[in-house]
C-alpha cells in the first residue's frame, strides 16, 4: 500500500464499530508552576494553575477510537462511587455510550491523581482496587457484553488491561469463545498477569518491558533475533496473528503469520520527536492498529500507522486521544 491508499483505509474507520473491554479509570491532573522548594521537606511546591479530569485506561482507548472516527462500545466495572459519577459524566462529556458500564459497590473507581509541574510530572498518587472482580460482578459484566455482542455488529474486540481486575481468566476465556464463534477479530493490549491467556488473539501488542516480563526471557530491542524468537513462540505457541511490541525510541516490530508457516516481518523506526509524555500513548496504538486491521490494512501499515499515532500523543502533556487530521497528514507524507 501507498500513503494515498492508506489514507483510504482510514477513511474507512467511519464505518467500524469496537467493542473495548477492560480497566477504565479517571486521570486526574493537578497543573501548576514550580519557583521553590518546600521549608518542610526537600521537596518542590506546585503553585495550582488550573485542575481537569480525564478518561483513562481502557476509556482512553475508547476515545481514541472514536476520536479516529469509528464507534466505540466501552465494557467495564467502575465503582458506585463519586470517582464513578465523574467517570460517567465525562463519558457523557465526551459523547461515549455509558451503557455497557456496571457501576459495583463492592469495588472502587480507579484514579490516577497526577501533578505536573513546569510541564512536568512530579507526582502521580493511585487510589485503586487491583484485586479480580468477584463472581457477582463478573457474571454482570458477562451478561452485558454477551446481549450486546448478540444485538450490534462488531468489527473488533479489544482487551485493555492494566491489572486493575477487570479481566479475569474466567472472562477472557468467555469473550474470546464468543468472539470466535462470531469470527471477530479480537485485539490485546496485555500485563504480566494474564500474559499468556489470550489464545488465538488475531493481533497480540505488549510493550518491551510487558514482553520481557511476561515471557521471562531477554528481549533486546537491538536484537532482531530475540524480537522473531518472542514472534514465533507467539504464532506456533499463542496461535496469534499478528504480534506487534513498541520499542520505545527504537520503534515498532510486527509479525504477521502468512498461509503455509510463513511470516512478514517489519522492524518501523521511531520519528524524530520532542517528547512531552509518555502516558496514554499504548492506549492509541492499540486503538489505531486494531482499526488498521480491520480495514484490512497490511501488517506494514499497522505498524507504521501505529508508530505515527503513538507518537504523536506523546508530544502532548497528559493522556489525550490522536488527533486524527495530524495524523492523517504524517501517513501521507512520511509513510
Amino acid at each position: 500500500m501507498s500513503g494515498r491508499n492508506y489514507q483510504d483505509a482510514l477513511n474507512r474507520f467511519h464505518d467500524l464499530r469496537v467493542m473495548v473491554i477492560g480497566d477504565v479509570m479517571v486521570d486526574a491532573y493537578l497543573f501548576g508552576q514550580v519557583d521553590r522548594i518546600s521549608p518542610e521537606a526537600p521537596v518542590p511546591v506546585v503553585s495550582v494553575t488550573r485542575r481537569t479530569s480525564r478518561l483513562g485506561g481502557a476509556a482512553n482507548v475508547a476515545l481514541n477510537l472514536k476520536a479516529l472516527g469509528a464507534e466505540p462500545v466501552l465494557c467495564s466495572v467502575i465503582g458506585k462511587d463519586a470517582r464513578g459519577e465523574e467517570f460517567l459524566q465525562l463519558l457523557k462529556h465526551e459523547d461515549l455510550p455509558g451503557n455497557g458500564i456496571i457501576s459495583s459497590n463492592r469495588r472502587i473507581t480507579t484514579t490516577k491523581f497526577r501533578v505536573i509541574g513546569n510541564n512536568t510530572q512530579m507526582l502521580r498518587v493511585d487510589e485503586e482496587n487491583t484485586h479480580d472482580l468477584d463472581e457477582s460482578d463478573q457474571q454482570d459484566l458477562l451478561q452485558k457484553i454477551g446481549t450486546m455482542l448478540g444485538k450490534e455488529e462488531l468489527h473488533a474486540i479489544i482487551f485493555q488491561d492494566y491489572n486493575k481486575g477487570v479481566l479475569t481468566s474466567g472472562l477472557i476465556d468467555r469473550v474470546m469463545a464468543m468472539a470466535a464463534k462470531k469470527n471477530i477479530p479480537v485485539c490485546v493490549d496485555p500485563k504480566q498477569k494474564n500474559f499468556l491467556q489470550f489464545k488465538g488473539a488475531s493481533l497480540f501488542k505488549p510493550n518491551l518491558k510487558e514482553l520481557r516480563e511476561g515471557l521471562n526471557r531477554e528481549i533486546s530491542a537491538d536484537d532482531r533475533q530475540s524480537l522473531e524468537a518472542a514472534a514465533a513462540f507467539f504464532h506456533e505457541n499463542q496461535g496469534t496473528g499478528v504480534f506487534m511490541t513498541t520499542l520505545s525510541d527504537k520503534g515498532v516490530y510486527i509479525s504477521r503469520q502468512l498461509p503455509g508457516g510463513k511470516t512478514e516481518q517489519h522492524l518501523i523506526p521511531a520519528y524524530v520527536r520532542k517528547i512531552a509524555d509518555v502516558s496514554g500513548a499504548g492506549d492509541t496504538v492499540i486503538a489505531v492498529a486494531t482499526l488498521c486491521l480491520a480495514a484490512g490494512v497490511d501488517a506494514y501499515g499497522i505498524a507504521a500507522i501505529s508508530n505515527l499515532a503513538g507518537g504523536l500523543v506523546c508530544e502532548e502533556v497528559g493522556g489525550v486521544p490522536v488527533n486524527r487530521e495530524k495524523l492523517m497528514q504524517e501517513v501521507i507524507s512520511l509513510i
